[in-house]
């Protein structure tokens, strides 16, 4: 046998964790995928579940959904057990414990993440196992809720962004006949109220095993708690579940409305736009909004066990503009403009401020390796809306934040040795906060 012949056979019956062929395994798992999202289109779901069956069994669909919970931003994070999966041994060997037969999920570990509103959100943490399976059952469950989905849906779905429901928002608002009004809708605890009853009669799922999921409790201060409503977030199902849940919003409101007759959609002006569980419904008057579409979303989410948030869901005029996504959406004298709220633009500088705060005895180097992720990844946020002006303030903000860190590192020397220091031209920018050599000397 040649070494071509070896190489092959390795490919083809993977011996370790480095043996496994992924080009083939991506190619096996997208074909499956597919077939399941054209059966799906068509309604026909008993050849949904006997292909969702196929691929949760496949060796190929076992080895992508172990890779995705090992190598994403949670890899080192461990549930109630404390194991996680740091080798290629233990991930080879996790490929032999995903089996349906005799499966039971452990509890989740509770940990509570603070919010920007001053609360807390709480966040579960499943075990490895527990994560590889929910990914091997979301390449199942995908390609049928992309099928299904909402057509202005944007949240936690594949090959689409923020930056999408905010354009879909400017077709919908900026012309000067477009939609006047707007209901800001806020679900009350979408996560953690969600009906298991609906879930599991509507989701297209192995029942057994999302049943398992949904009441497997939780662990918070070393006491069992369980859950009869809810699916909890940290679980890489648990954002498809909760759009699902969701989806359907869009088309009741369009049959209440005329359909897809177009005479009716230019009349009422309904359009809906949703990222994950926040979404905006245009209308030409409050007065439909609130006494026509408002009591039809919440028949909707009253079915999901879901409800309307009183204080968060309000009826606004466009000229007096509404905050979507971390983004200031108003017209200005009948000019539509898109902006950085002024929520998005504290939080951003409150963040930077703890980071040099937090640094204060590092190195240049250091803190600028701290503050660039943070800074570049706001930024390229609000690239594709009107934000010369919040950049302007955000810069001249950093600027007084660092001159403060370097007066703080250097009391006694004057502010023209610190400026030549620290800040350099380069190009036309004049003050340029710097590293020079690796120790910030």
């Amino acid at each position: 046998m040649n070494a071509a012949d070896i190489s092959a056979s390795a490919s083809s019956h993977p011996i370790h964790w480095h043996s496994i062929d992924w080009k083939t395994n991506h190619q096996q798992v997208r074909k499956l995928q597919v077939r399941i999202a054209k059966a799906a289109r068509s309604q026909q779901w008993r050849k949904v579940k006997y292909l969702q069956r196929m691929l949760t069994r496949s060796f190929s669909a076992k080895t992508i959904a172990v890779r995705r919970v090992t190598e994403n931003a949670g890899k080192s994070t461990p549930g109630v057990d404390g194991d996680i999966w740091n080798t290629p041994e233990k991930k080879w060997n996790a490929l032999g414990k995903m089996k349906r037969s005799g499966y039971n999920p452990r509890p989740l570990r509770r940990i509570l993440i603070p919010k920007s509103d001053g609360t807390r959100r709480p966040l579960g943490i499943p075990t490895m196992q527990d994560r590889a399976m929910q990914a091997l059952y979301l390449l199942a469950l995908e390609p049928a809720s992309e099928s299904v989905a909402d057509y202005n849906s944007y949240g936690f779905r594949p090959m689409r962004s923020t930056a999408d429901a905010i354009e879909a928002l400017f077709i919908n608002l900026a012309k000067k006949h477009s939609a006047k009004w707007v209901l800001e809708g806020d679900i009350k605890g979408c996560f953690d109220n969600i009906s298991h009853d609906w879930l599991l009669a509507n989701i297209p799922l192995d029942k057994q095993v999302l049943k398992k999921w949904l009441k497997a409790g939780f662990i918070e201060n070393n006491l069992f708690n369980s859950t009869n409503s809810g699916t909890p977030q940290g679980s890489p199902i648990s954002p498809v579940l909760a759009n699902m849940a969701l989806d359907g919003l869009e088309r009741r409101l369009r049959e209440a409305f005329g359909g897809y007759s177009n005479h009716h959609r230019k009349k009422y002006k309904i359009n809906v736009v949703r990222y994950a569980d926040d979404f905006v419904v245009t209308g030409i008057s409050s007065e439909l909004l609130n006494e026509k579409v408002k009591p039809i979303i919440e028949a909707f989410m009253a079915e999901r066990g879901l409800s309307l948030s009183p204080k968060k869901t309000l009826i606004t005029h466009i000229d007096n503009g509404f905050d979507f996504l971390g983004q200031n959406i108003r017209k200005y004298d009948g000019k539509f403009l898109i902006k950085p709220s002024a929520k998005n633009l504290k939080n951003v500088l409150r963040k930077i401020k703890e980071i040099v705060k937090d640094n204060l005895a590092a190195t240049a180097e250091m803190l600028i390796i701290k503050l660039n992720p943070v800074i570049k990844g706001w930024a390229n946020y609000h690239q594709h809306i009107i934000a010369k002006v919040a950049y302007g303030y955000v810069d001249y903000r950093i600027w007084q934040l660092l001159w403060y860190w370097c007066k703080r590192r250097h009391p006694k020397r004057s502010k023209y040795w610190i400026k030549e220091k620290y800040f350099k031209r380069i190009g036309a920018r004049e003050w340029s906060f710097s590293a020079v050599g690796h120790e910030g000397k």
